[in-house]
């Protein structure tokens, strides 16, 4: 074996196949791909510069949605007073069993715990009754980038961890149909954002009151299904209604000279979503990035066998012309590495497009272009490279998406039969699409004989009988196990 190839194998060699186990693999990536590590702290991980550079890609992309929509960034303590989380019942009932809690401050103990924040509902609820007086006050519309500390009892980087990144935005109106208007606009920004910028396909829909966000009235959900055909909530938006409103005495002076109650919503996407793209698009070789969160969106790779020099130059050139096009590229001129274990390294990092150019190709007054997502090599003249690059990055985000649209088709199935149901999540591991009864006794068998949950409601009407009872069928469901 030559030394390029051994070089590329070991490289290879370090991730478990994806078909194999896409447990070990995930993390495998995680590690590998310098996305993340592992910290001291059980359940917590370290976000490496690498994986917070998708992460600040994101947060780029969506708080110039929040801006466009309205919404102000500001930000909120950590800690919360544990007579704020027990103002609504049903919430600290909800959130009892993942609060972390402070209790001794220094040498003293404190004579009220201190929740660590798991969402911030509660305080910022208590600030609204501050701040908002009339219905000229309305309506807030405020998000806030931060960390959240939930007490997990299994983790895995990214997908579940016991403190993450997020941003939660909470907003409070003079009327319900407002509060609703809003829940649905950020719903669809989530939507547009995770379809059109990670190349994610999802079902989208309102949570079963079993499953929805505790104090809400209704939770919406934008949901993915990986490879494996288990789901993954990616971002939810929550109706309030009064329920926060009434728990901190949100009130405010209308028109009519009538103190009224506010409605309130909360919305979020966290570091999850990060986890959904690796698990989503990576392969055998590791990361398949979508452009538009790529830290590196091209890489340029000279390849020198003597006269380094001008490829040398040719290459900062290319590099130049690409940067002053938008494209985040990097010019990996590094001695000592050979050009395969380059290859390999930005495969496994999930660059979507490499750029060689050596000798030969700048004879021929051209470049070498080599697609992440399909391995294609194609040759281009020197002179394309710009107005190409731009066509492939848009073929990429496309190839991506209709791979994974491939797998949330196939892996979807309907059934009208409870043993057809098992069979989809236990066999074929799928996600039913299904009618039900809407009784809490049926939902209660999906988690008890499958492990499985109702995701969302289809918004088709149900079709036929309840799966599981025989009864008709009043909603029709999308049912999987989830991460």
């Amino acid at each position: 074996m030559d030394s390029k190839k051994s070089q590329d194998n070991k490289i290879l060699e370090a991730i478990t196949p994806k078909s194999r186990d896409i447990s070990r693999w995930y993390t495998d990536v995680v590690l590998k791909a310098k996305l993340a590590d592992y910290s001291p702290v059980k359940g917590c991980m370290i976000i490496r510069p690498y994986g917070f550079s998708i992460w600040e890609n994101i947060q780029k992309i969506l708080d110039a949605e929040f801006k466009r929509t309205g919404h102000q960034n500001a930000y909120f303590p950590i800690f919360i007073p544990e007579s704020f989380l027990t103002k609504e019942a049903e919430h600290v009932e909800g959130f009892a069993p993942e609060v972390a809690w402070v209790t001794q401050g220094g040498r003293e103990q404190l004579e009220e715990r201190l929740a660590i924040r798991p969402t911030s509902e509660a305080i910022i609820g208590y600030m609204y009754s501050k701040w908002i007086e009339s219905y000229r006050d309305l309506p807030v519309l405020i998000n806030q980038w931060a960390n959240v500390v939930r007490w997990e009892k299994v983790t895995r980087p990214f997908l579940r961890t016991t403190e993450f990144l997020w941003q939660e935005g909470h907003t409070a109106h003079r009327t319900h149909e407002d509060a609703q208007e809003e829940v649905a606009r950020m719903l669809d920004i989530y939507r547009n954002f995770v379809e059109n910028d990670l190349a994610i396909p999802l079902v989208t829909g309102e949570k079963s009151q079993k499953e929805k966000f505790a104090g809400a009235l209704k939770t919406f959900t934008i949901e993915a299904l990986m490879p494996d055909g288990q789901a993954l909530q990616s971002g939810t938006s929550h109706d309030l209604g009064q329920n926060f409103a009434k728990a901190f005495d949100i009130n405010f002076l209308d028109s009519d000279g009538e103190r009224k109650l506010a409605w309130t919503t909360s919305w979020g996407m966290s570091t999850r979503i990060i986890g959904a793209v690796i698990m989503a698009h990576g392969d055998d070789r590791g990361l398949r990035l979508p452009p538009k969160v790529a830290p590196i969106q091209a890489v340029v790779i000279p390849i020198i066998y003597k006269d380094s020099a001008p490829i040398i130059e040719k290459a900062r050139q290319i590099t130049d012309r690409l940067a002053k096009r938008g494209i985040r590229v990097f010019l990996d001129d590094r001695d000592g590495f050979k050009p395969g274990w380059k290859y390999s390294e930005y495969e496994m990092m999930g660059v979507p497009l490499r750029v060689e150019i050596g000798q030969k190709d700048m004879e021929k007054q051209q470049v070498c272009l080599v697609r992440r997502d399909t391995q294609q090599k194609m040759f281009i003249p020197d002179a394309n490279l710009e107005v190409e690059t731009d066509r492939i990055m848009e073929e990429i985000h496309r190839t991506l998406f209709d791979q994974a649209k491939a797998i949330l088709t196939s892996r979807t199935f309907q059934t009208e039969s409870f043993n057809g149901f098992m069979e989809i999540i236990r066999d074929k591991h799928g996600m039913a699409d299904v009618s039900w009864c809407g009784e809490q006794v049926c939902e209660d068998r999906f988690k008890a004989e499958a492990g499985a949950t109702i995701r969302c409601f289809n918004p088709d009407p149900a079709v036929g009988n309840c799966v599981v009872c025989g009864t008709k069928g009043v909603r029709r469901v999308y049912v999987a196990r989830a991460y």
